[in-house]
């Protein structure tokens, strides 16, 4: 009879084992999966810019300095981008803390560039009126839309897997699915923080 229960005991145990071994790697998938999901956004931001400058450039030759500042904040958030298909925690994946503290500030400063850029259109009335500038707008302004919801999911996510890891006795198994802490993608910059959004638009408010 001891042995009986000593087996039904073993049993229960590895199958608790193995429940929170795969709990822990369905949630460092999906983190990492969420990440992914605002790389592709930065990259289409990153795609759209090109397009806007070589658009607006020909009207705004006295703005260089404005214009580089956009292609420098570019590039700078393209050379921050993690690699992909690295797992969280590891030195070079994508949800080090390095990594996502690196491409946070990067695509923070790239959307600061923009805004002054905006700022500056404003002064030019044939960029407001025109078709494709309004369009390049409309694009940044809905991929922009498309970041924060992506960043909100992925701090959800990443908030979820941390909290599993933590658990007891969840914790116990997290060094067996190699779990370590995903860094969170924080608004550090206070001007970020005041204003949601770079407003993108380029049309005068309605009196």
């Amino acid at each position: 009879m001891a042995a009986v229960f000593f087996l039904v005991i073993l049993v229960a145990l590895v199958l608790w084992v193995v429940s929170a071994y795969n709990r822990l790697i369905a949630l460092k998938n999906q983190t990492v999966n969420a990440w992914k999901q605002i790389d592709v956004q930065l990259k289409r931001r990153h795609d759209l810019i090109p397009n806007l400058v070589n658009t607006v450039k020909g009207s705004m030759e006295f703005e260089k300095e404005t214009l580089q500042a956009v292609v420098d904040a570019r590039s700078r958030a393209m050379q921050s981008a993690a690699p992909a298909g690295a797992g969280p925690g590891a030195a070079a994946g994508p949800l080090a803390a390095a990594n996502v503290k690196a491409t946070a500030a990067a695509e923070t400063a790239l959307t600061g560039a923009l805004g002054k850029l905006f700022v500056v259109m404003e002064r030019y009335p044939d960029l407001k009126s025109s078709q494709n500038v309004r369009d390049l707008q409309e694009e940044l302004s809905s991929t922009e839309n498309k970041i924060a919801f992506a960043r909100q999911l992925y701090n959800d996510v990443a908030t979820q897997y941390n909290t599993r890891q933590q658990q007891f006795p969840t914790s116990l198994v997290a060094g067996l699915a190699r779990a370590e802490p995903a860094e969170l993608w924080a608004i550090e910059d206070q001007a970020e923080r005041a204003v949601p959004q770079v407003d993108l638009s380029l049309e005068k408010p309605k009196a």
